[in-house]
């Protein structure tokens, strides 16, 4: 993880830096004296916390958890604290182009829903990027700003890694927003090659083997109980991503699990302190 943490930072420096030399005044690639295009705004491959949205000089706090990423493959993805929401990204000097949003469709509570209806607008656009060190703001033609921040990336070890996403292939589908709260799965891995938690109904532990990128866990032992089949088509998912070797990536608070066979799940870092009864 420490070496993640490094790979982001010296990125981010670097291209810091190449946008600064690219837009100082009089600078010049040297070959015929014209002057050269400003370098893009260094915002893809980062994985951005969404701070606050402010709208008609109104400013809202962003329900916890909200996020941003753009992929170095031109595609935005979002969270606002419940629908998980990507679009077309182009970036260009300071300007980055959004298409049109696609969501999925769950069920929000009224201010999160309030939330993630005015951020997807202002999503929906043309935006002039500003970053100051580990803070990025994005403005909208009309003047109306979010306001994000750099995340860190959680460690895997320790970390309670809330499942919301199943991955099967190129479908990803988000767990179900009304599941007991007992029953959101998740897991901790421990620094004995452990891994624990519970994968939708019920509560498992066994083996986790970290070499690079790869996580192999061993068969897991788990308890027997029986839950409505929403739950079990929940768990069946879960537990057939943590079977033998899968490959992982930390951006952020957003862990991604993936084997060989495409099944896999996204998970977020939970706050300290949050448990669920087993």
């Amino acid at each position: 993880m420490h070496t993640q943490r490094m790979a982001v930072s010296v990125s981010v420096l670097a291209l810091l830096t190449l946008a600064a030399c690219g837009t100082e005044p009089g600078s010049g690639s040297g070959d015929g004296g014209g002057d050269t295009a400003p370098s893009d705004v260094p915002v893809t491959g980062v994985a951005w916390s969404v701070d606050s949205l402010t709208v008609g000089g109104k400013k809202t706090e962003a329900p916890e958890g909200s996020r941003l990423e753009i992929d170095p493959q031109g595609r935005a993805k979002a969270v606002f604290g419940c629908n998980h929401i990507s679009a077309d990204a182009q970036v260009k000097g300071d300007r980055i182009t959004l298409g049109k949003p696609v969501s999925t469709q769950m069920a929000c509570d009224e201010r999160t829903e309030r939330f993630e209806k005015a951020a997807t607008r202002a999503l929906d656009g043309e935006l002039t990027a500003k970053l100051s060190g580990e803070k990025l703001t994005l403005t909208t033609e009309g003047g109306d700003t979010l306001a994000l921040s750099e995340e860190k990336p959680a460690d895997l070890v320790g970390t309670r890694w809330a499942v919301n996403t199943l991955l099967s292939g190129e479908t990803a589908t988000s767990v179900p927003a009304d599941l007991p709260q007992e029953r959101v799965p998740h897991l901790t891995f421990g620094e004995d090659g452990t891994v624990q938690g519970n994968s939708g109904c019920n509560s498992f532990h066994g083996t986790a083997e970290v070499k690079g990128s790869t996580i192999t866990f061993g068969p897991p032992a788990a308890t027997r109980k029986m839950c409505p089949e929403a739950e079990m088509e929940v768990e069946r998912a879960v537990l057939a991503a943590l079977d033998g070797p899968a490959t992982y990536t930390i951006k952020g608070s957003r862990l991604t699990l993936t084997s060989d066979d495409g099944k896999g799940l996204g998970a977020t870092a939970a706050p300290e302190g949050t448990q669920n009864p087993e």
